[in-house]
């Protein structure tokens, strides 16, 4: 199978299963590290739930399963190392989603090119609204395109 094609088919065999474990796909990568080939699936819980955090008995489980199941389909012809697992803490925010999940957190931000005069930007996620993400820096909001920004990422915050 065409590398490209691999996330698609394990989104599809977990498209099912993850439902009923009150999860769902944050996303899935398949490429080639140093000698190694690895396949990542990071899980995370649906927007409104009881519990914020994917735990370790719940990605323990879904490994079983999908190793099991691709085990049984064949579909990488390759070996590679399976590995599953939350976003983590520091999350990327990717999906639609993540921008209301995650409203009023802190956020960095790094963009492609300085925007009042600066490339990073620490502070709290306001929203984002036709492409453009406005975050709270200083009491002061920003208003940063979506085609101008390398990465988001939710803050760590001790």
């Amino acid at each position: 199978m065409a590398r490209e094609d691999i996330p698609t088919a394990v989104s599809r065999i977990l498209e099912d299963y993850l439902p009923g474990k009150n999860l769902e796909i944050y996303n899935i990568v398949y490429k080639k590290e140093g000698p190694d080939w690895v396949l990542r699936v990071f899980l995370d819980k649906p927007y409104g739930s009881e519990t914020e955090y994917v735990n370790i008995e719940e990605c323990e489980d879904v490994t079983r399963y999908l190793s099991d199941v691709l085990d049984e389909q064949d579909i990488i012809d390759r070996s590679y190392n399976l590995e599953v697992s939350s976003p983590g803490l520091d999350r990327e925010l990717i999906k639609e989603s993540d921008f209301r999940r995650f409203s009023g957190r802190a956020v960095e931000v790094r963009t492609y090119e300085q925007i009042n005069g600066s490339k990073n930007f620490e502070g709290i996620l306001i929203g984002k609204d036709d492409g453009i993400v406005t975050v709270s820096v200083g009491g002061e909001n920003i208003e940063i395109p979506e085609t101008k920004i390398s990465k988001i990422n939710l803050a760590i915050v001790f």
